[in-house]
């Protein structure tokens, strides 16, 4: 039994294109919702999928979690409402699915999988800036993974050896500007708050800190050594917010300690 399962958050525009995209292996689909305002529980109803509907929580990956605690299948595929499962991919899985359950144990064998992903940005997918292949590990045998739900950005820990797959995952993350900074808002105040509960404050050395050392490294990061270059504007606008992703989050931490 393959199960496939999402944490959503008014994602009507997305989950229909990423459910039917495991339709062809899924034996079980299981959303946890974080009470959408608009049709997604719908959607995923009307696609055969078990919803589970909850609050929406600032850090997402609990809901994640939950989903993944609900999933009954030998073999679990974790995705996100704007991701979408290629064909080269899919087969992967069913092949996977079929080696697992005919394992006697998992000894010595993978029990989870990095997977490539196709990010969208600004109307082009990446191919460099450090966003591909963005490796990422989605794909495990019931039991043996888990998320720490930490920070909004963590990979999953694996109990057992991780392999490769084969194939993408195509995210469409970021179609417009507009996504991505509606996103990159949530994820500044998200961090923000993390700062503020692990008692950073503000004096001199922070603020050289966020506001000039870690900018300046992820850019020259992203830009330079991860070849962001090549993917021309779109490379630079990600270098350049990825890069201010640490003053605004400094800055709201700032503004914390002002109310």
């Amino acid at each position: 039994m393959i199960s496939v399962v999402l944490a959503t958050f008014n994602e009507e525009k997305n989950i229909q294109r990423c459910l039917e995209s495991v339709k062809s292996f899924a034996d079980e689909i299981i959303v946890v919702d974080g009470s959408s305002i608009d049709e997604t529980r719908k959607i995923a109803r009307d696609l055969g999928a078990e919803v589970i509907k909850t609050t929406n929580k600032a850090n997402f990956h609990i809901n994640k979690q939950l989903a993944m605690d609900n999933a009954h299948g030998d073999l679990i595929l974790q995705l996100d409402a704007d991701e979408v499962v290629d064909k080269i991919l899919q087969r992967f899985i069913k092949k996977a699915h079929s080696n697992v359950i005919k394992r006697k144990n998992h000894h010595r064998q993978p029990v989870a999988w990095w997977l490539r992903r196709k990010n969208l940005f600004m109307g082009q997918f990446f191919k460099k800036t450090g966003q591909y292949p963005d490796p990422i590990i989605r794909l495990y045998v019931n039991g043996y993974a888990h998320l720490p739900k930490k920070d909004v950005h963590e990979q999953m820990r694996v109990d057992g050896i991780v392999a490769w797959a084969t194939g993408h995952l195509i995210h469409y993350a970021n179609p417009s500007f507009k996504d991505y900074m509606r996103k990159w808002n949530t994820y500044t105040s998200f961090k923000a708050q993390q700062l503020l509960d692990a008692n950073v404050k503000i004096n001199f050395i922070n603020s050289v800190k966020y506001l000039i050392w870690l900018p300046t490294k992820t850019f020259i990061l992203l830009f330079i050594r991860h070849k962001g270059f090549v993917d021309k504007i779109p490379g630079f606008v990600f270098s350049a917010m990825s890069a201010f992703y640490h003053p605004m989050s400094y800055l709201k931490l700032w503004g914390k300690y002002q109310k």
